[in-house]
C-alpha cells in the first residue's frame, strides 16, 4: 500500500502545479485572435495585492487519495477501513490548503487616468513593472481587461 501512495503523490503534484491561471501576458487559447478594444491612459496608482489560489478540487481530490491509501494501512479490518476514512478526510482538508497556497499569486491593483477622462481600475498578477506615470494600454475583451505597455 505504500507504495500506492509514492506513485499517487507525485502525480497528483504534476495534475495541481500545471493549472494555470491568465495574467497580464498570457492569453487562453479562447482568448486568441479576438478583437480587443485598446484605450491609452496614464497610471495614477498601484498597489500590490495577492490574488488567491485555485480550489478546483484537484488538491482535495489528491489529499483524499493520499489520505486514504496511508490511512488503509493502520491497524487491521474495521479499524483499516476507520482509519482510511478518517486520515482521507484529513488528507483532502489538507489537500485543498494546499492547491490553494501552490497556486497563489502576486498581484497589482493598477489604477489608470484613461485619455477620455474616465478612471479605471485593474487587478492582474504582477508579472510585468509597472511605475505611476507610466503609459500604458487597457486592453479589453469579454469582460476581461489588462493594463500593458
Amino acid at each position: 500500500m505504500k507504495y500506492k501512495a509514492l506513485f499517487i503523490i507525485p502525480v497528483c503534484l504534476l495534475v495541481v502545479a500545471c493549472s494555470t491561471n491568465p495574467s497580464a501576458t498570457t492569453y487562453s487559447r479562447d482568448q486568441t485572435l479576438s478583437v480587443q478594444q485598446v484605450q491609452l491612459g496614464t497610471i495614477t496608482s498601484i498597489r500590490q495585492v495577492q490574488i488567491e489560489g485555485t480550489q478546483s478540487g484537484v488538491g482535495a481530490a489528491a489529499g483524499t487519495v493520499i489520505g486514504g491509501v496511508a490511512g488503509s494501512g493502520i491497524g487491521d479490518g474495521r479499524g483499516s477501513t476507520i482509519a482510511a476514512v478518517v486520515v482521507g478526510v484529513a488528507g483532502g482538508l489538507v489537500g485543498d490548503k494546499v492547491e490553494n497556497a501552490v497556486t497563489k499569486k502576486d498581484g497589482l491593483e493598477i489604477t489608470v487616468q484613461l485619455d477620455n477622462g474616465n478612471a479605471i481600475s485593474v487587478v492582474q498578477e504582477a508579472d510585468e513593472i509597472f511605475q505611476v506615470g507610466d503609459r500604458v494600454r487597457l486592453l479589453t475583451s469579454q469582460g476581461t481587461a489588462r493594463i500593458s505597455h
